[in-house]
């Protein structure tokens, strides 16, 4: 489990034969082999990790649903370790576990972001939705979007600044709307 709170803005180093390698330093601290990091929004495992680097293999199912396929070497990165029961719960509860790929459709601050249909439902205004691992609050839901309002800092210390009309983003919705709609049968 994550919060939404990017701890840092890492950077991609590459990728060769499934194993994608992040350059960052927070996130180190006390990572060890088996620790989780989520990278825009999605959890990844540490296999290795050096001085300013670190590794996790990715597999056909997370570049299948996510935008980790499309980074280049030196794209920055949203990073966050996992929860410990001890962390304060500054965002919202985040899994890891990208929903599905959405479109920018305008940029920070006031971001809008076009989910794909089957995901819409469970986005409601005052809601919580993690775009690119980041907890934030929908404040407008109109046809096509959904909208959320970027403070400066979160557009300073994450990507969600340098997103741009076209981008695609990961997302998670809230988990508690996942659920009751899958109770309630849709």
């Amino acid at each position: 489990m994550f919060t939404g709170i990017v701890e840092e803005l890492g950077r991609f180093r590459g990728a060769d034969a499934g194993r994608f390698t992040f350059e960052a330093t927070q996130v180190l601290d006390d990572a060890r082999v088996g620790d989780s990091i989520a990278v825009n929004g999605c959890c990844l495992t540490v296999v290795a990790a050096g001085d300013g680097w670190w590794q996790a293999d990715v597999v056909d199912e997370t570049l299948s649903r996510t935008t980790l396929g499309g980074l280049h070497a030196g794209d920055p990165v949203n990073l966050e370790r996992a929860l410990r029961l001890s962390d304060r719960l500054g965002g919202h509860l985040v899994q890891g576990h990208v929903d599905g790929v959405g479109t920018v459709t305008s940029g920070a601050p006031g971001l809008a972001v076009e989910p794909p249909s089957e995901l819409f439902r469970y986005v409601a205004e005052k809601g919580s939705v993690a775009v690119d691992g980041v907890s934030l609050t929908v404040a407008a839901v109109d046809a096509a979007a959904f909208h959320v309002a970027v403070i400066p800092h979160t557009a300073e210390v994450t990507t969600l600044g340098r997103r741009r009309l076209g981008d695609r983003v990961n997302l998670e919705v809230d988990l508690i709307a996942r659920y009751v709609g899958r109770l309630l049968g849709q």
